[in-house]
């Protein structure tokens, strides 16, 4: 077997520029998924069960795509067309995604489209990203490959900085940051879409620039056979030969990747509430009855909706202990609060007046048009406060009404309710993502990330330096041990630079070391194959991470109260320190045996 020419600088670049484009798509994927789901209207509890589709996506696309493009000749390439075929699909699903809010769904129907639109552009973007890995592994020498995964890494963190900080640039800029409930703001659609013009454009650049070996070469400097000698053994049997370094990495990326996908699902919630005091909204589970609880997305009384979609709907207004019943309330003149039953909300996102509180300051008040002379001791009230007697209580999941404004219910079950005062509601307390403040927190979120990015840039030029790659590796994860831990707890949104760039350390070393020790402990024609498998050590964690947040959440949770997501991460800080003592276990190769006496010339097959 030949060795590997040394490659100029220039052609090293080449082989991962790619990678800046597709690291824009990942990053305003890992910035902004939690905020768009929070904003269509999902549950904190749930955001962590919603990562679950990415990383599992990984874990089925990555291996796949090594093993079949370790077996794939064509005009394109070997890599090559797998990243064309990505990076085509993430095009077009960048351009839907933020759009989930805006196509007048359901709440549930909005967050399905998400769901499918997120499992599409995790999958093209695993897809796309894939390559640029097999390309360094197939053409570079192993004295060369920390410093291309150096590069790689430079231009990744490159790309993670574009990405994180188009929404709040795009807002100094004067884009609308605030939009009505339930939609997605302009910043973070256009970012989206800006972001998949430039992911068109690197991947067109890889495909000028990048001249992949034909097979008689690439079999003479990797020890392969041809296609046509031998076929790819099966992932069981790769496994089995697995070097001892692929578990021993694999363990401390499993508490590494755990640790980050807890960032991803939690930072934004984390700092709106903590560095943003954004307000709170209250939204209605369901009623409980008998020590019964009924839920649906519609409540109705005597096909009357009182909940939508967590939302109390509003029976009228109560002034000097009259009852007026209403659907639409205006104060002071012009000063709708209720309209179409429902509360409305002030220009930041924020509810006019609450259930059961007074209101005041009136000089006016009219109630479905009828003037109502007196204005003191008003309060808005629920449809369940009025009953009086038994009544029929229906769960639905569809309410659809008519022209003449009849009203249909599908998927329905209705409950005899003997005494309403023994009935009561279940309640959820989360943050309001219409308001100001969380968008604010959003795009704030966004620069941290590439403050992360660019400490993770600096320290990436540090890495190299160190005698030790171990020890440079578990130190890199300490520091990002911290800085997970400060996040819990700082209120300031600048300090906040300060947790991010420790962040930034460990992220640096996830992305160089890992690869480059397992690049170095392989030999043969299988590369592609055990580096999508190795793929699995950062998508099992994150699976894992995904099913237990929401349970972890839940049980640090008091009912009807804000679920306390910035102690998740703390428990990720805990998580990535566990990682930084299981460097030390590894075994690696020892990067002087495989340099050779004589610099080979530089190659001009790239």
């Amino acid at each position: 077997m030949k060795t590997k020419p040394d490659l100029g600088f220039w052609k090293l670049w080449n082989l991962s520029f790619g990678f800046f484009g597709v690291q824009i798509a990942y990053a305003l994927q890992s910035a902004n998924v939690s905020r768009i789901f929070t904003t269509i209207g999902a549950d904190p509890h749930d955001l962590s069960y919603f990562w679950i589709l990415p990383p599992l996506m990984g874990l089925i696309v990555q291996p796949v795509v090594g093993i079949f493009s370790d077996r794939t000749w064509n005009r394109f390439g070997r890599r090559l067309p797998y990243l064309i075929l990505g990076a085509t699909i993430a095009v077009i699903v960048m351009c839907l995604l933020p759009n989930a809010g805006s196509f007048h769904f359901t709440v549930s129907s909005a967050i399905l489209f998400g769901l499918v639109a997120l499992m599409m552009l995790d999958t093209s973007i695993n897809m796309a990203m894939q390559p640029f890995k097999m390309l360094v592994g197939d053409m570079v020498n192993e004295k060369q490959k920390g410093l291309a995964y150096s590069i790689q890494s430079f231009l990744c963190n490159a790309g993670s900085v574009v990405g994180y900080i188009f929404p709040i640039c795009l807002g100094w800029l004067g884009m609308k940051n605030v939009a009505p409930s339930g939609v997605v703001p302009p910043t973070v659609i256009w970012a989206f879409y800006i972001g998949a013009a430039i992911l068109l454009i690197c991947v067109i650049y890889s495909l000028i620039k990048i001249k992949e070996w034909p097979p008689h070469l690439y079999n003479e400097y990797n020890g392969g056979p041809s296609q046509n000698q031998e076929k790819s053994p099966g992932l069981i049997k790769l496994l089995v030969k697995a070097p001892s370094t692929f578990w021993t990495v694999g363990l401390v990326q499993f508490f590494c990747w755990f640790a980050f996908l807890f960032l991803w699902t939690y930072a934004t919630n984390t700092v709106a509430h903590n560095a943003f005091k954004t307000p709170t909204t209250t939204g209605i589970e369901g009623i409980t009855y008998n020590n019964r609880t009924f839920s649906a997305n519609y409540l109705l009384i005597d096909n009357t909706p009182i909940v939508d979609h967590g939302r109390l709907m509003v029976a009228g207004i109560e002034v000097q202990n009259r009852f007026y019943p209403g659907g639409l309330v205006v104060i002071n003149g012009n000063d709708t609060i209720v309209k179409n039953h429902a509360i409305v909300a002030n220009n930041e996102g924020i509810d006019k007046v609450y259930f059961n509180e007074p209101i005041t300051g009136v000089s006016s008040l009219s109630v479905d048009g009828e003037i109502i002379p007196d204005c003191r001791d008003i309060a808005v009230k629920d449809y369940l406060s009025q009953m009086s007697g038994p009544f029929k209580l229906t769960e639905a999941a569809i309410v659809a009404t008519s022209p003449d404004g009849q009203i249909t219910v599908e998927d329905a079950s209705t409950h005899e309710i003997a005494s309403p005062a023994d009935c009561g509601y279940v309640t959820k307390t989360v943050l309001n993502s219409a308001t100001p403040q969380y968008n604010d927190a959003g795009n704030w979120v966004g620069l941290l990330y590439a403050v992360q990015a660019l400490g993770s840039v600096c320290w990436a030029l540090v890495l190299p330096r160190f005698k030790s790659r171990k020890f440079s590796y578990a130190l890199s994860l300490l520091l990002a041990a911290g800085g997970f831990m400060m996040m819990a707890f700082i209120t300031n949104q600048w300090i906040l630079f300060i947790a991010f760039i420790l962040i930034g350390c460990g992220w640096a070393a996830m992305l160089a070391w890992p690869f480059t020790i397992l690049t170095n402990s392989l030999k043969g024609g299988n590369i592609g194959a055990y580096l999508g498998l190795f793929n699995c050590t950062i998508c099992i964690p994150q699976i894992v991470a995904a099913l237990a947040g929401g349970w972890i959440l839940t049980l640090m949770s008091k009912p009807g109260e804000l679920a306390p997501e910035y102690m998740m991460m703390f428990l990720a800080g805990i998580s990535i320190a566990i990682g930084a003592l299981c460097v030390f276990i590894i075994k690696e190769k020892n990067p002087s045996e495989n340099v050779p006496v004589e610099t080979p010339a530089l190659s001009d097959q790239i």
